[in-house]
């Protein structure tokens, strides 16, 4: 089991979440055009636990996630459907924004 690493942040639209696995933190995946960087500015944060990424999850207004553990865990708290999740080099990717 990898560590999970969660960042909340405020904004004027409600809770920010990144969240990734601890083992990405500052690689970079690339498929085709497709490139996404694991920025520590932006990802690096507290480690987490399953249970408490999902109970974060239920607050955001959205969350960016980086990472299998990471993206598995949204998608069994029922986050995210698996149909939208992106596989870069390998590793999953979603997004999540609450309307």
């Amino acid at each position: 089991m990898t560590a999970m690493l969660l960042r909340e942040r405020s904004t004027p639209e409600g809770l920010l979440l990144s969240v990734c696995d601890a083992d990405v933190l500052g690689d970079t995946f690339e498929d085709g055009e497709l490139s996404l960087t694991v920025d520590p500015d932006f990802y690096d944060g507290d480690e987490a636990t399953e249970a408490e990424v999902a109970s974060r999850l239920a607050e955001a207004s959205v969350a960016n996630l980086v990472g299998t553990e990471t993206v598995e865990t949204a998608i069994e708290a029922g986050f995210i459907d698996e149909a939208n999740v992106l596989e870069l080099d390998g590793t999953l990717h979603a997004q999540y924004l609450r309307m």
